[in-house]
């Protein structure tokens, strides 16, 4: 018997097996494989394969259940499942859906992943995203045994992003405070503009997360879908520094507060009597990027503003004006890498570049000299 196993068109493997003749007539291991061959038996299979091979809308299916589920070796946030899913269903499985998964070429893909930013303006970074889960569902497939090869492997795509975040001054972030007479909206910009903590995670504090004596701030959550969540890294995970200044200011925010119990939230939605945070792009739609333009910051027509800019602004002060350490700015920033740190979160300073050339031209002797 010529035993050997197929997909099947739902994704499982099932064995077959195919009768090649009696023991008595084919004694050996290659008496038999003649016999194989005369008959046309591998011909045979491999044409059944090819009516059975599985499409690549059940193998991105399956990476959906395989890579969410028990199964999973890097488990997805419950941001990132609802974003993975719309770029699986609505670009993948629309485009390669009834198509068999093992007859999709790397050139035919890296064409299409071209016109997604050529033809439908998706941005380079989001063009490549989508490559990279194109990439893992073969990946998980080949690990499940549903699939040979992975036809990703070589696709090519820029992934550079051309978002420059809006950096601001501290002049003009104490611009932004002076527009906020809401003590819960002014003491939040101030907590973040001055330890660069993501929106997540500085709407999910609570009072027990500031730790007062120890003049330490703890995260170890992020606010998600209505609910606590892991924090974004392991990195993440940790204490940032609390100034005696901004110790003072969260103190009187606390004696202000309607809950300033210990469990309750540092910034609460007062029109959900603080039983959840106050909603981020909420507060910054209606409060943050009202007061920034109100103070002077100059945005184009649907530049994103928000609490993140004050991280941006944060690091890139520390670097650039501060004189501070990166490795100390890493870990303000709870960055596990310090080329995150480096090349997303600081940005080129003119003046600080104007006076490295400019120690260089007196190094050489003509620092004195000035074109008339």
């Amino acid at each position: 018997m010529l035993r050997y196993r197929l997909n099947t068109a739902d994704g499982s493997r099932k064995e077959n097996t195919l009768p090649v003749g009696l023991f008595r007539d084919f004694p050996s291991e290659k008496a038999a494989w003649r016999e194989v061959d005369r008959l046309g038996l591998l011909i045979r299979i491999n044409s059944e394969e090819s009516a059975t091979r599985i499409r690549f809308n059940t193998l991105a299916e399956y990476y959906l259940k395989a890579d969410f589920g028990e199964d999973a070796v890097r488990p997805k946030s419950v941001n990132t499942i609802p974003i993975v899913e719309h770029y699986v269903r609505d670009y993948l499985i629309a485009r390669w859906g009834n198509e068999l998964a093992s007859d999709i070429g790397p050139l035919e893909i890296q064409r299409w992943l071209k016109s997604l930013h050529t033809a439908n303006g998706l941005a380079w970074t989001t063009v490549s995203k989508i490559r990279g889960i194109m990439h893992r569902i073969y990946k998980v497939g080949i690990l499940h045994e549903r699939i040979e090869k992975n036809p990703v492997e070589h696709v090519e795509t820029r992934s550079q992003s051309l978002y420059k975040a809006v950096v601001i001054t501290p002049q003009q972030t104490l611009a932004i405070l002076n527009k906020l007479t809401n003590s819960l909206h002014y003491t939040l910009v101030l907590t973040c503009a001055a330890t660069a903590l993501r929106a997540s995670e500085i709407v999910s504090l609570r009072w027990s997360d500031i730790l007062w004596t120890d003049e330490q701030i703890r995260v170890s959550k992020r606010w998600a879908k209505g609910h606590d969540g892991e924090t974004k890294t392991a990195a993440s995970n940790g204490y940032v520094p609390m100034h005696p200044v901004l110790a003072q200011y969260l103190k009187e925010w606390r004696a202000q507060s309607p809950y300033s119990k210990i469990d309750d939230f540092v910034f609460p939605s007062l029109i959900k009597d603080g039983k959840v945070p106050v909603r981020a792009s909420t507060f910054v739609q209606d409060h943050l990027r009202p007061a920034a333009i109100s103070a002077g910051i100059v945005l184009a027509k649907g530049q994103r503003f928000g609490l993140h800019n004050l991280r941006h602004s944060l690091s890139t002060w520390l670097v650039n004006k501060g004189k501070v350490d990166p490795k100390t700015v890493q870990g303000i920033l709870r960055h596990s890498d310090i080329r995150t740190t480096m090349n997303l979160y600081t940005q080129d300073d003119r003046d600080e570049k104007q006076a490295a050339q400019g120690a260089f031209l007196d190094a050489v002797g003509l620092g004195s000299r000035l074109v008339q």
